[in-house]
């Protein structure tokens, strides 16, 4: 009896080693970059930050980090366990975050980086880059995913060739991202070699993902986050299924009308002490705040696509880089309508972001949100729409959408991700200068709406001015 007590407890010693939770990974860098961003040889960070950092009293670094991870069973909306573990990794993390601590909020946000078009794309940090330097924000982008890191071999093998999440070839999935992006979380509090944030005292660290990346950190908060915990919010943009009730952080779905199209309406719950919801009435999953800047890095340092992936594949719809702009003009744009809502959702997510903060902080929660008005949940949901083809009431309505100049929608349809970009089309002259027969009518409308906005909490007062002060400057009736 005692002997077969004596090795069930060698069992137990011996399969707790195997998934244990590893020390915090070896962080080394930064590395450097011999080159400008553009420069043909590529030696320097992919996609590194268009933006003038420098001026804004922040700095972009890029570091490798290495370490061990486990492989998880995720039951939906449960706690998973570990399989096993000891599988090496190493890959790259990219912070921007301010130089002088004195600027510097507590706040640590996590993004993990896109890879839906074959690379990384940290989506988060063009949403609402002004808004994190503005206010002292450190961000760190992670490179989680199999396909970013090969995409990044591609682009500069001498750079990025060591860089494995596969452990030497016998994981070919994602299965070790959980334990590598939660890593970051952990070194970002307690590095282990280089000290990524430069000596910066982080009193949060919040994760974050657009699109593919929320629907595995929504599997991460329910499944894996319980084991051992990192993070002390999550924010899942744009996707990821239900979540759990019973968790002790915050968790806030931030999404747009095409997510409630695709998927979100049928997977709606409702908020509690630890939830939240707001749904952006108009915006698109990918918008025209995000494509500005992606048209400029793909423009600068091209587009490489992870080796036997196709980007763009839907219902055998034709190939397409995803998150790439669609050239408009005659016969340029495969998709029914001219792509990409105006409608400023990076306004919401910067307000969220800051209400995140305080809830986390001083246990202050956020404003609550309607939902967008649908006729179906489905999936595909049915958006109630008015006669202009605009979404006729619920969800968080800017002034671009409640006072139109245009149809601003989350649908489309089309070929690749014709689904994903949303459209705009403008009013015609009759029908704005029906709808505004003076531009001081037009302004006080626009006035009358950011200002309600900003009482619920829903933007930020500096977003608001500047919402006012482009209607001001705009041609509405103005002949």
């Amino acid at each position: 009896m005692r002997a077969h007590h004596r090795g069930l407890a060698l069992c137990v010693a011996a399969c707790c080693a195997a998934t244990a939770f590893a020390a915090n990974p070896v962080i080394t860098g930064p590395v450097a970059a011999k080159a400008v961003p553009g420069d043909p040889a590529h030696d320097y960070p992919f996609f590194a930050a268009l933006e003038d950092l420098k001026a804004r009293g922040y700095v972009e670094q890029e570091y490798f980090f290495s370490g061990t991870a486990n492989r998880y069973e995720t039951p939906d909306g449960a706690t998973g366990k570990a399989i096993d573990g000891g599988h090496k990794y190493q890959t790259r993390l990219l912070v921007r975050r301010p130089v002088d601590a004195a600027r510097f909020n507590g706040t640590v946000i996590v993004e993990w980086d896109n890879v839906t078009s074959g690379h990384d794309l940290d989506i988060d940090w063009y949403q609402v880059h002004d808004h994190l330097m503005r206010s002292g924000y450190a961000w760190v982008g992670v490179t989680a995913q199999r396909i970013g890191v090969e995409a990044l071999k591609v682009w500069n093998k001498d750079r990025y060739g060591a860089l494995d999440v596969t452990d030497g070839g016998t994981i070919t999935n994602d299965a070790l991202s959980y334990d590598v992006f939660a890593d970051v979380g952990r070194a970002a509090r307690r590095p282990h070699g280089a000290d990524f944030l430069g000596g910066l005292k982080p009193q949060r660290v919040f994760a974050t993902g657009h699109s593919q990346s929320s629907a595995r950190l929504a599997t991460y908060v329910n499944s894996v986050h319980p084991l051992d915990p990192v993070f002390d919010a999550v924010i899942l943009h744009g996707g990821g299924g239900k979540i759990r009730t019973d968790l002790e952080i915050k968790v806030w779905k931030l999404n747009s009308e095409t997510d409630v199209i695709i998927g979100q309406a049928a997977a709606r719950q409702p908020d509690t002490d630890n939830f939240r919801t707001w749904e952006v009435a108009g915006d698109s999953h990918v918008d025209t705040q995000f494509i500005a800047s992606r048209s400029k890095l793909a423009a600068r340092d091209g587009n490489p696509i992870a080796p036997g992936f196709a980007p763009g594949q839907r219902g055998g719809g034709r190939s397409s880089p995803s998150h790439s702009p669609q050239p408009l003009g005659a016969g340029g744009n495969p998709c029914e309508l001219p792509t990409y809502s105006d409608v400023p959702f990076y306004q919401v997510m910067a307000a969220a972001l800051d209400h995140l903060v305080v809830w986390v902080r001083d246990g202050k929660a956020p404003p609550t949100a309607p939902p967008i008005d649908v006729t179906s949940a489905g999936p595909p949901g049915v958006i109630a729409r008015d006669a202009d083809g605009n979404s006729s009431g619920g969800g968080i309505r800017l002034a671009t959408l409640a006072v139109p100049t245009a149809m601003n929608s989350g649908q489309n349809s089309g070929p690749g991700f014709c689904w994903l970009y949303g459209a705009h089309v403008d009013f015609d002259a009759a029908k704005l200068k029906a709808r505004y027969p003076t531009h001081a009518a037009y302004i006080a409308a626009v006035r009358d709406v950011t200002e309600k906005n900003v009482k619920a909490g829903y933007i930020l007062r500096q977003d608001a001015d500047a919402t006012i002060a482009a209607a001001e400057h705009s041609a509405i009736a103005t002949r």
